[in-house]
């Protein structure tokens, strides 16, 4: 799976009351929760964000509470990838939960700006900055995660019969 987009970056310990605030935790719909996403941190991201675009953040994007509203209001805005130098461990699942799709590298976000547009090929972790044509390459997901999130996360995977033992 290839995924291009445009970047959204952002710093370190990005966290979900910053994802999306907890004044609007009274929904798990993912286009209301997207409304409000990364408003405390970036009141224009609703306004700019397009289909396909990227986030790409610091060390522990994602800390702070255990609420899957955070990785729903980002896929709900039409964002296809997140990418960070590290995740906090329960925004990582979280995210593979509800098919976000996500990985790790440090390099490619130090190498990477706000508006670059960038290329990810998921299944083997090579990202192209098409900007700059740099090229980085992350650990890809073994095969059973990246079922999970083509499939549209955990529950669309088992439903489909493609969950862990697919």
């Amino acid at each position: 799976m290839i995924i291009e987009g445009r970047v959204h970056k952002y710093g370190d310990n990005v966290d979900t009351d910053v994802i999306i605030p907890a004044r609007y935790l009274n929904t798990t719909d993912p286009a209301r929760l997207a409304a409000h996403c990364m408003e405390d941190i970036d009141a224009s991201f609703v306004s700019s964000v397009k289909p396909g675009d990227i986030i790409v953040g610091g060390m522990n994007f994602g800390c702070g509470s255990s609420r899957e509203h955070a990785p729903l209001a980002i896929k709900g805005s039409g964002v296809s990838f997140v990418l960070a130098k590290s995740f906090a461990r329960i925004f990582f699942r979280n995210a593979i939960n509800i098919g976000l799709a996500i990985l790790e590298c440090p390099e490619a976000v130090d190498g990477i700006r706000d508006g670059d547009t960038v290329e990810i090929d998921v299944d083997t972790g090579v990202i192209t900055n098409k900007t700059t044509a740099e090229r980085f390459t992350a650990q890809p997901f073994p095969p059973f995660l990246q079922k999970i999130i083509a499939a549209g996360g955990l529950m669309a995977s088992i439903a489909a019969g493609k969950g862990a033992r697919g």
